[in-house]
This record gives structure tokens, C-alpha cells and sequence, in this order.
């Protein structure tokens, strides 16, 4: 958490300064992100001359607390195209506010970043999906009954009201497609479900959701989407079903399922990404 004096401190301020502290490790023009969701961390790895920051020796950082989110900003080159990305993410089950959990992606605003790949551990609600698949995330369902931009608004981060009609690139998606057949690979696009979390989705939550249109659900990447749109940022979002949700298969569901799965497709996803991020840079 915050302390008192941070949090005291206007917020664009706090992102301003957190930006600089960056750029202090890392003086190339960064125009790519990349946030990697549970058990998919490994990604970071592959990055040539990189530089790691623990989020601790970020200022304004929050500090990960679920397994599978490591805690720290990896900056480096993939085929010498520059890219930031974050081992982990914050949710609002942790405890922590909206300002906490978008911070990063407010850094990667003043950064001067353009282009973000948004990635998750979701459970699948399609029945027409497979544990472990990859899905393109064509637009989504906010359930989490809050806003990361409700509250004061500071214009120097964009609009009050940002449009959302198509908040995940469509030109991001074609290049994911395009790349993925490349490797042989098949993705499914669909809907994404934001739930608050930390329980998983009750079999009735699950029958709703596929009511609504929802084709995976998860307890994150919403909230730093409407952020990333305000900043001008366009997203690429990459949800891989790392398990069936409840009453799509009469199983329980665990957490260590989900690290499970992750680890399965590591190899898969990392050599995905290796082939869109160079491209997301020159469109």
C-alpha cells in the first residue's frame, strides 16, 4: 500500500516521477508493453539486454501478493525492438485501490508508449474451448462494479469520458492471427468477463456470463484496458484458459491448476509473443 505522504501527493505527480526513475535504467525510446498474467511470467526471460527493477525500487509500485506474479519491470529488446514488461499485475482483491492497480499502466502512458499486450490466466466459459487455449480478447464485459476512472480527473491523462467502442485494436487481433498461423497455432477471439474476485464464479455466475456473451471470465485486465484507452494507448489483449469454469466441467477448480496450465503453454506463448510484439512497434 501507499504510505501517507504518497498518497497524499497528486497522482499524475507520483506517475510523473515513477516514469523518470525508469527511464534512469533504461534510456531507449520504449514503445511497447507488455503485461504478463499468472504463470506466464516466463516471457520476461527472453529478453536481450535487459534490465530488471524490483516494483520496490519503483516509486508508487504496489507490491504483487498472488503466486504467479513475480513483481518486476523487465526492460530489454526482442529482435531489437524495445519493450517494458510487467512480471505481474494488481488486483482489486489484494486489497488494493483503482489508483494502485492502473498505476503501471499510467507509467507506461508517460513513458511514451503506444502499444500494450494485456495477458491473463482465464477460465474458459465457451464450452467450445480446450484448457489451455489461447484466446484473442475481442472486447469485454466489466462486472467489477467499479471504474479505474471514476473519481477526480486530472486532463493531462486524457478524456473524462474515453471511447470504447473498440477498445482492443482490431489491427493488434489481425496481427495475432496472422502471426499464430505462422506457428501452426489456432486462436479463438471472444469476450472476456471481469469478475472482482478472489472466490471463482458459482456454476449460476458462470451460466449468466455465457448469457451475457461472455466467453472466458477472469479477476483482472479490464481495469488497465479503460485506462490504457484513456492514455491513447492501443491494446492486445491474450487470455490463455488455463481451466473450465465451474459447471463447464464437474470438477473443482484451484489455483495450482491454473499455474499448471501456464506452465504447460509457456513455451507456445512466449514464441507467440516473440513474433507480434516487433510488429505492434511499426504500426
Amino acid at each position: 500500500m501507499l504510505s501517507e505522504e504518497q498518497s497524499l501527493s497528486p497522482l499524475y505527480e507520483r506517475v510523473e516521477h515513477a516514469a523518470r526513475t525508469i527511464r534512469a535504467h533504461f534510456d531507449e525510446d520504449v514503445r511497447t508493453g507488455v503485461v504478463l498474467g499468472s504463470g506466464l511470467g516466463a516471457f520476461a526471460d527472453d529478453l536481450e539486454d535487459s534490465v530488471a527493477l524490483p516494483y520496490e525500487e519503483i516509486p508508487g509500485f504496489a507490491r504483487p501478493t498472488v503466486e504467479g506474479h513475480a513483481g518486476r519491470l523487465v526492460l530489454g529488446r526482442i529482435s531489437g525492438s524495445p519493450v517494458a514488461v510487467l512480471q505481474g499485475r494488481f488486483h482489486f482483491y489484494e486489497g488494493y485501490s483503482r489508483d494502485e492497480v492502473t498505476f503501471p499502466m499510467r507509467v507506461f502512458g508517460l513513458m511514451g508508449i503506444k502499444a500494450v499486450v494485456l495477458t491473463n490466466a482465464a477460465g474458459g466459459i465457451n464450452i467450445g474451448f480446450d484448457q489451455g487455449s489461447l484466446m484473442i480478447i475481442s472486447d469485454h464485459l466489466n462486472l467489477m462494479c467499479t471504474n479505474p476512472l471514476s473519481g477526480p480527473n486530472d486532463a493531462r491523462f486524457g478524456v473524462r469520458f474515453p471511447d470504447m467502442s473498440e477498445v482492443y485494436s482490431r489491427e493488434f487481433q489481425e496481427i495475432a492471427v496472422e502471426e499464430a498461423k505462422a506457428l501452426g497455432l489456432e486462436l479463438r477471439r471472444g469476450v472476456y468477463a471481469a469478475m472482482s474476485g478472489p472466490s471463482y464464479e458459482t456454476p449460476a455466475e458462470v451460466r449468466m456470463l455465457r448469457t451475457l456473451g461472455a466467453d472466458a471470465v477472469g479477476m483482472s485486465t479490464v481495469p488497465e484496458a479503460i485506462v490504457a484507452r484513456q492514455l491513447g494507448i492501443r491494446v492486445l489483449g491474450l487470455s490463455c484458459i488455463t481451466n473450465m469454469a465451474a459447471g463447464v466441467v464437474d470438477q473443482p477448480i484451484n489455483h495450482e491448476e491454473v499455474m499448471e496450465t501456464g506452465a504447460q503453454v509457456r513455451d507456445t506463448f512466449r514464441n507467440l509473443l516473440r513474433r507480434i510484439i516487433p510488429r505492434l512497434s511499426t504500426v
